[in-house]
């Protein structure tokens, strides 16, 4: 349901993802990378994008740089700093100067409204503190930039002193700030504080500017996620008043990480009315989260909201049934309009209606099975799963799994039997891994070897593509793209069933297998073999045509 009450008002998206979010542990951009994503922020609508801290380092710097010889539509580059230092005048200060040299045309900068810092960590006076966000904001006003001023810990400081964090931000709003903006810099404001806080700071403001015949600022907020509450503080915050609305892309930042702004934005269009940006760009917002994790090289959270593969994912078979019916059953969105997708999971817990729904997603003719059959795949799907596989992502195994429980699947071709062996000598020298296959397709026998230094897996893989090959030509388009193990009883140590996981790709498509043994090599084994009947299913080939042009090709 929307909140009717914010649908008039447009928030301001503020992004920190290149400088506060990168502090986060494991965050790093490269130089071509802090350009792209802020490219890709601009493409989406984002108006402000946070480059760095000015004058802390030669990589903001150069980011600036580069960025003035870039071509932005829908985003303005912000340089981060500081008010100038305590004793200090802004014509001299390296900081507040570096805000100048960034040539970004607006700053942002944080300033002490809490007293406990501004005694322990400036170690200034009440009067000079105010003095230092009073001047700084002036002078950069002056040389005309536009100045977001963020009042650091603001809401430890109202709660320590409510007079004195109200002062802060009025002298910056006296002195022309365009934003002011309320940090939840340690992360641990409830949201109910969050909501009286900003509204009594927004009466202060508006006050205040009435008083002197002017605009009151824009209010912003930032919230860190130390409580796992950035977002409920910032949607709490902007139903107050916060207009700006800070945070980071898929959550990055110090510590347990900055208000994320993949689900703030869907949160304030979708939920609160509030149009942040244009509705085709949020249809987009799966592939920006996908986009942004692939630039610092990290793994997409596939629970994320809004924007995780599972996100939208089914499992209980009740519950599948009431998607097909109406996805509203149990989908507060549809998945498309965040640029997601409906996934239904098979496990122990599936029904006919998760079997069916796999199905035709899959591409197979689901409505040509009658009840019996259906049963027969579940029962068949819940004995698997008993013994440890998992079809959550092996559709390709699952599609065989179908065809095996329905009498339709014909191997296309046997196995006599395998050997792998590791061999290392020395310390310097590579484990070499070789693997023995015996296969038979109709009356013909074929006996290969393979051989890798990649381990036993990729040596039987080897062996296997070379023996079937001859037969099959389409068996030498497979290559593997993933191969995951998974230890399902680890108090077992040696002797634990496991689950491996393989992805095979023809350069086209990409299709997923699973094996499961006590012995690895036996559960790879199985992953491989499902892949390889796949590719040859998917192809329409038929182990009778193989042989028959195999025989072909050896009398010409």
């Amino acid at each position: 349901m929307r909140d009717t009450q914010a649908e008039t008002e447009r928030p301001e998206i503020y992004d920190a993802t290149l400088r506060d979010g990168a502090q986060a542990v494991g965050i790093a951009f490269s130089r071509a990378g802090k350009i792209r994503f802020a490219h890709l922020l601009d493409d989406f609508g984002i108006p402000w994008v946070e480059g760095g801290f000015a004058g802390s380092n030669e990589r903001d710097m150069q980011f600036f740089r580069d960025a003035a010889g870039e071509c932005f539509a829908h985003s303005r580059i912000v340089a981060f700093g500081a008010t100038r230092r305590a004793g200090a005048k802004c014509e001299t200060d390296p900081l507040v100067q570096a805000l100048l040299d960034a040539d970004t045309g607006a700053a942002a900068i944080y300033g002490k409204s809490w007293r406990l810092h501004v005694r322990e960590v400036l170690r200034t006076t009440d009067e000079e503190n105010l003095d230092m966000v009073s001047e700084t904001v002036a002078y950069l006003k002056a040389h005309g930039l536009a100045v977001h001023f963020d009042a650091e810990h603001f809401f430890d400081g109202y709660a320590d002193d409510r007079d004195y964090a109200l002062t802060v931000l009025l002298r910056a709003a006296e002195a022309g700030a365009d934003s002011v903006t309320l940090c939840d810099t340690n992360g641990g404001t409830m949201p109910h504080v969050v909501a009286s806080v900003v509204a009594a700071a927004r009466a202060a403001l508006e006050s205040a500017a009435a008083a002197r015949g002017a605009k009151a600022p824009t209010l912003g907020i930032h919230a860190h996620n130390d409580c796992g509450l950035a977002v409920a503080n910032s949607m709490e915050a902007f139903r107050a008043g916060a207009r700006l609305v800070q945070g980071c892309f898929n959550g990055y930042g110090e510590r347990s990480g900055n208000a994320n702004l993949t689900t703030i934005l869907p949160l304030l269009q979708l939920k609160l009315g509030a149009r942040a940006v244009p509705d085709d760009r949020l249809r987009g917002l799966r592939g920006l989260s996908l986009a942004v994790d692939d630039l610092v090289n990290q793994r997409p959270d596939p629970h994320a909201p809004f924007v995780g593969e599972s996100a939208f994912s089914h499992k209980a078979g009740a519950h599948v049934a009431g998607v097909r019916r109406n996805p509203a059953t149990f989908e507060h969105i549809p998945p498309e309009s965040v640029g997601n997708e409906r996934h239904v999971v098979l496990s122990e817990l599936s029904g006919a209606a998760n079997v069916l729904y796999r199905l035709k997603q899959c591409g197979g003719a689901a409505d040509d099975l009658s009840r019996e059959e259906v049963r027969r795949v579940v029962d068949a799907l819940k004995a698997r799963e008993a013994g440890g596989f998992s079809f959550e992502s092996a559709d390709a195994s699952f599609r065989i799994l179908v065809r095996k429980a329905l009498g339709e699947h014909k191997p296309f071709f046997e196995l006599d039997g395998f050997r792998v062996f590791v061999e290392k000598r020395g310390h310097e020298r590579e484990c070499l891994s070789e693997a023995t296959v015996k296969i038979r397709v109709g009356e013909h026998a074929e006996i290969t070897v393979g051989e890798s230094v990649n381990g036993p897996v990729d040596a039987l893989d080897q062996a296997l593509r070379k023996a079937l090959s001859k037969f099959y030509p389409e068996i030498a388009k497979i290559a593997l793209s993933d191969f995951r193990v998974r230890i399902l009883d680890s108090k077992e140590a040696t002797k634990a069933v496991t689950r491996v996981l393989i992805e095979s790709t023809d350069g086209e498509s990409r299709w997923g297998t699973v094996g499961v043994s006590s012995n690895i090599i036996e559960a790879a084994w199985q992953a491989l073999l499902d892949s390889v009947e796949y590719k040859l299913l998917s192809t329409g080939a038929a182990a009778g045509d193989a042989v028959a042009a195999h025989d072909g090709g050896a009398e010409a």
